[in-house]
């Protein structure tokens, strides 16, 4: 009875063995492509950055200087018009061997800051349009909520109070409803995200993954 047992082991032991050494090969194999490929991002020449898709703020179509007493919302204005005159653009699911690729290596520090000024930027529209929803501001929320999007921010919380907000605050018709989140999908299906089957299912819970 033993030997039929000890068989079965050896042949799971060896089977595990060559999964092991297969699935070994294939780390391997990538991590010598990722070298390689930082290696060609390492000398690649500094590009023009002039064609970048910058993000700018419209500070006129946004509801600045309406806080009041507020102090919560002076602060989450503040935190968007601090980033006026900054560099923005939306990097989000491109990794920095790819911008250096593109843009050369020399541009990287640039670029990533400009990436990290997007991030601080949709968070600070999200708190801003979060607190003007809580004190019942919904035009105001949308407005701030809608420039968010159309930015393509990934922040799942963003879709979701946007989505509220079409459905039961603004007080739209079905069908001014329907064409709010028809004009979100596009949006939401081009996002370069880990968040993006999410988001799609916050604005229709129907929406088959991609």
């Amino acid at each position: 009875m033993k030997l039929p047992f000890f068989a079965s082991f050896i042949v799971i032991c060896i089977i595990t063995n060559l999964l092991m050494r297969r699935v070994s090969r294939k780390e391997e194999e990538r991590e010598e492509n990722f070298w390689e490929t930082e290696r060609r991002a390492n000398n690649v020449r500094k590009k023009s950055l002039d064609n970048l898709d910058y993000v700018h703020i419209p500070i006129s179509l946004l509801p600045f200087d309406t806080a009041g007493t507020n102090s919560d919302l002076q602060s989450a204005e503040a935190q968007v018009r601090a980033l006026e005159n900054e560099k923005i653009v939306n990097f989000t699911g491109i990794t920095n061997t790819d911008l250096k690729l593109e843009y050369g290596t020399a541009n990287i520090t640039a670029l990533t800051q400009y990436d990290q000024n997007y991030t601080s930027l949709v968070r600070a529209l999200q708190n801003w349009g979060e607190l003007l929803y809580k004190e019942g501001r919904f035009e105001d929320a949308q407005t701030v909520l809608e420039f968010a999007v159309k930015t393509r921010t990934d922040i799942t919380a963003t879709y979701r109070l946007l989505v509220d907000l079409y459905k039961t605050k603004l007080g739209l018709t079905e069908d001014e409803i329907t064409h709010k989140l028809e004009s979100l999908k596009p949006i939401a299906k081009n996002l370069n995200s880990l968040s993006k089957n999410t988001i799609l299912s916050i604005i229709d819970p129907n929406e088959k993954p991609a």
